[in-house]
């Protein structure tokens, strides 16, 4: 048979040279963000701490009624392991996970791994209750118990103001402790809020840039952009300056007697602040949208409308809103996704009563280190993010936005 009747293999050559150009953008896409949304994940529901240092006690209150104080065996094992908890420095872990659990169990965990070594012979259950009378409760070896779980619910029961009482059942926090639900309210109510003044706002901006000459709309869209170039640091701080109870507003309306100096306007470290820097800020993301799809549509739709007979007012509802609808819709869903994970600009403008629930999740990842309810509660907010995108694509789709 001659090579050339010899039927010839696949070339793969194509496919192999499009999956190695396209490798570092899968690895880059797998280190930044797949592998840190798969740790966030599996710290939500993960936590060993206490599980791995304390392995014989939790073994033997598996077999615990829950109902009395345990047996002389399980002292003797959580005496012993506390020890070496104590020997190996992770003593102070194991009181944090615990205290999670039950508040004020941080120092009794951790004084009692200090003093168990200098503890007398005899019964291990008097050495504990010698210690701190906490010992000798139902509730404190129900709490080691909990904390005791590698793999939990209880960091997204915490995140939505509940628990899980020691018969399993499920129930809310104490008044007190209520405070992630109050938080995700206030965050989707000023996310919804700031949507709607930079739909305010941006919409007639929007359209003047669209239908403006080339070159005013040019300019006008490079002092559109200007500040989106900007540090989102420098424009936040810029607030500060312009409201604070000796800054430029404030002045201004004092010097034009509309407020008393001695009344000066509290117009930062609270609400106030955080809804107007984060208007400011995230206005560009709902002019673009709007602007990329009134630049599409032609003059002579309203024209047309108008020599039907329709007013202004009747066109614009009529003939011009619904075909802008696509980019209101993009660009209230990137405001609001935008929104309602901002950092920053609440951090350093909103004070105590401007805090939203992603400065809950920096307090626990950085002050209080518990970072399975910063995980968590991410999550959630993923969570709902990835719903309102579902969502908003079922509705209405990204068919009518163009980026430029």
């Amino acid at each position: 048979m001659s090579s050339e009747s010899m039927p010839r293999g696949r070339d793969w050559r194509p496919q192999l040279r499009a999956a190695g150009l396209a490798l570092p953008l899968v690895a880059f896409v797998g280190v930044t963000f797949v592998a840190p949304l798969a740790t966030m994940f599996s710290r939500s529901v993960y936590d060993a701490v206490v599980a791995d240092a304390l392995p014989e006690t939790l073994a033997l209150l598996e077999g615990w009624d829950g109902e009395s104080v345990p047996g002389e065996e399980v002292f003797a094992a959580a005496a012993r392991e506390l020890m070496e908890a104590q020997e190996e420095r992770v003593i102070g872990r194991v009181a944090g996970r615990v205290n999670r659990v039950q508040g004020g169990m941080r120092s009794i965990v951790a004084v009692t791994g200090r003093r168990l070594a200098a503890a007398p012979d005899g019964s291990w259950r008097e050495t504990f209750v010698e210690i701190d009378a906490a010992w000798g409760e139902v509730s404190t070896w129900h709490a080691l118990r909990t904390a005791g779980e590698r793999y939990t619910s209880r960091h997204y029961l915490a995140a939505v103001d509940l628990r899980r009482l020691p018969d399993g059942s499920i129930a809310r926090q104490e008044e007190d402790r209520r405070i992630y639900l109050r938080l995700f309210a206030r965050t989707f109510l000023v996310s919804l809020s700031i949507t709607g003044l930079c739909l305010l706002f941006g919409y007639p901006l929007a359209h003047f840039i669209a239908h403006a000459p080339p070159r005013r709309a040019g300019l006008l869209l490079a002092l559109v952009l200007v500040p989106f170039w900007t540090s989102l640091l420098v424009r936040t701080t810029s607030w500060i300056v312009l409201l604070q109870g000796q800054g430029v507003i404030n002045d201004i309306l004092v010097a034009l007697g509309l407020v008393p100096d001695g009344g000066r306007l509290a117009l930062i470290y609270n609400m106030t602040g955080t809804f107007v820097a984060m208007t400011h800020v995230l206005l560009p993301f709902m002019v673009l949208p709007l602007y990329s799809v009134m630049r599409g549509i032609p003059r002579s739709h309203m024209d047309a409308a108008a020599s039907l007979g329709a007013g202004p007012a009747q066109g614009f509802l009529r003939v011009y809103w619904p075909q802008t609808l696509p980019g209101v819709g993009a660009g209230s869903l990137l405001v609001f996704i935008l929104a309602i994970g901002y950092y920053i600009t609440p951090a350093l403008v909103g004070g105590s009563t401007g805090q939203l629930i992603s400065n809950m999740v920096a307090y626990h990842m950085q002050t209080s280190l518990n970072w399975g309810l910063a995980s968590a509660l991410g999550a959630i907010i993923l969570a709902c993010v990835i719903g309102l995108y579902l969502l908003y694509e079922r509705l209405a789709g990204t068919a009518g936005v163009r980026v430029a």
